[in-house]
């Protein structure tokens, strides 16, 4: 009996001894790893909701906003029959059946089925209850206007972050810091305790652009691609005081909530990316540097009575020829010839000067991607037919927007600006947190050139002008016609068939509203830019004018009406004549 009771107290003690070696080893030596398994299975980390800030145009009209849209995904090791789950929900989805049976096979615990799916899918999965298969909440961008603005909105993947235009340039501000939370939940993973908020929402970005104007400007350019079928179109309006940008178009264009189903080069911004040699709007470079150097003044009179100039050893033509022209003639009538003379006056230097002053060869500044800087060479780079192309607007390549600014600094009275598409970012509190203001620059030309400038430019809408077209009845215009010889690949020389017509002008010319540039590439049947770009100015902009409240030019004298812009807009003080 003593032996036996020996042996049970001996055996009771040894095994008390395993257990409390047992504890010692559970409680001190692996103390630290044990907790961090058991965080893991109590606990489970989920990404904070980041909800994209929604971007509105200058008077508050919603351009870009979020929809609920649920994510679908599956712990394939809870899937006990991932065909007939892939049938159910395939079926559902309308998606292929492999693609999810492959999904639910997966060694991983977590697995993306579908992102964004309809409510009225995610309403049906749900009632089926398959185990293994759950949803979490998310958003989708999406652009209530369709393909309107698309090249200023730009567009997101399917995880919501910006790819182009202002949904990547201010990525930074749309999207809120996101992160994880931790949620603690019990042994079948009901939740019991949840820290912090499981959703973020971005700023918002009011911009520049008016909406009204926007679909003004599309609509005539969508008439234009339908008459000249060109290769592409690009529009751009600006306010040349502030640099704000009104209204922004490309042909071809794109559905920015289906941004796949289109070719990289329908959603290239062509305003800012593309490059062209800018013919006859150049002109402008040449005629501000007689006036200001003191090489001629407007009636300075030019022989171009032979119809063509020699530069270098290639001769330079005019269409027609012309006689004998002032320097106001020049530009109205759009002589080459005249335009070589007074630059081979001014001299490589001089020229070149006014060719930086106007910004040529760098960016904008506008707040947009993927904005070239153009090519413009130096003195040092020339040939002996350099100036005289450049004179005429070729050997330089630009691009719509650069041209549109040097406009801007001859209608904002000789000052430099920022184009900006986006006004303000305001936080989900209401706080304005950045604002771009429209500021003016350094003066690059003086008041008095300005002026006379102004006057060759309306010379060039008169019915003796090459851009009568762009006239607009009641009001006064401003501009100037372009039309480019593109250069035929295949050959490397200049082609007699495929062109780039622009007009870039400002309304009212004395006081400008707005400047605006039009440019088309490779229209077919015409291609002086009089009679295919000047008309969409003038359609553009009487539109534009009315939508405005703008009173025509030969209204104003007598008038006893005030009439103030929306904030965000140019303060002016209208008169308009009662009868």
């Amino acid at each position: 009996m003593n032996k036996r009771a020996l042996l049970v107290k001996t055996t009771i003690f040894v095994m008390f001894l395993v257990v409390l070696l047992r504890l010692v080893d559970l409680m001190l030596i692996k103390h630290a790893k044990l907790s961090r398994i058991a965080h893991i299975q109590q606990t489970k980390g989920q990404e904070i909701l980041v909800r994209r800030g929604i971007i509105y145009d200058r008077k508050g009209r919603e351009l870009a906003v979020n929809l609920e849209r649920p994510s679908l995904y599956c712990d394939p090791k809870e899937i006990s029959s991932p065909r007939e789950v892939a049938y159910k929900v395939g079926g559902i989805l309308k998606i292929n059946k492999r693609k999810i049976i492959k999904a639910l096979q997966e060694e991983r615990r977590f697995v993306w089925l579908a992102r964004k799916i309809s409510p009225e899918a995610a309403s049906y999965i749900q009632a089926l209850r398959i185990e293994g298969i759950g949803m979490l909440p998310d958003t989708k961008r999406f652009y209530p206007k369709g393909t309107l603005a698309a090249h200023v909105l730009g567009f997101v993947n399917i995880d919501n972050k910006g790819l182009e235009g202002v949904e990547r340039t201010y990525e930074e501000y749309l999207i809120a810091d996101g992160g994880r939370v931790y949620i603690t939940r019990d042994a079948k993973g009901n939740i019991l305790y949840r820290g912090g908020d499981l959703e973020s929402s971005g700023n918002s970005i009011v911009l520049t652009i008016d909406e009204g104007l926007q679909a003004i400007v599309e609509e005539e350019l969508n008439r234009a691609v339908q008459k000249w079928h060109p290769q592409a179109a690009t529009v751009i309006m600006m306010d040349p005081d502030s640099g704000e940008i009104l209204a922004l178009a490309n042909r071809p264009t794109f559905d920015p909530n289906r941004p796949g189903r289109y070719r990289a080069s329908f959603r290239r911004n062509r305003a800012i990316t593309d490059l062209y040699e800018p013919g006859s709007t150049f002109k402008l470079v040449m005629v501000t540097a007689a006036l200001e150097e003191g090489v001629a003044t407007l009636n300075t009179r030019f022989d171009c009575s032979a119809g063509y100039i020699e530069v270098g050893g290639k001769r330079i033509w005019d269409s027609h020829k012309h006689g004998v022209l002032t320097l106001k003639e020049i530009i109205e009538k759009s002589s080459n010839v005249g335009a070589v003379k007074v630059a081979l006056k001014l001299g490589p230097e001089r020229f070149y000067k006014y060719v930086k002053l106007y910004g040529f060869g760098e960016k904008t500044g506008v707040d947009l991607i993927g904005e070239s800087p153009g090519i413009v060479k130096s003195p040092e780079q020339w040939s002996a037919t350099t100036i005289g192309a450049m004179a005429i607007g070729y050997e330089v390549m630009v691009t719509p927007l650069q041209v549109l600014r040097a406009y801007a600094i001859v209608a904002n009275g000789g000052y430099k600006v920022r184009p900006h598409v986006v006004s303000r970012v305001i936080s989900p509190e209401g706080l304005i947190i950045k604002r771009n203001r429209g500021t003016r620059g350094e003066r690059i030309i003086s008041e008095r050139t300005v002026r006379r400038i102004k006057e060759a430019l309306r010379a060039v809408v008169s019915e003796d002008g090459t851009a009568p077209k762009a006239s607009i009845p009641g009001n006064t215009v401003a501009g100037k016609t372009g039309t480019t010889k593109l250069v035929d690949r295949s050959t490397g020389r200049y082609s007699n068939k495929d062109f780039v017509s622009s007009f870039v002008g400002m309304v009212p010319a004395d006081n400008p509203l707005f400047v605006m540039i039009v440019v088309i590439w490779k229209p077919k049947k015409r291609f002086y830019g009089g009679e295919v770009a000047a008309p969409v100015f003038s359609a553009i902009a009487e539109k534009a004018l009315s939508y405005m409240f703008i009173p025509r030019d030969d209204r104003l004298k007598d008038s006893f009406l005030y009439v103030s812009s929306d904030e965000g807009q140019k303060s002016r003080n209208i008169v308009v004549k009662q009868k």
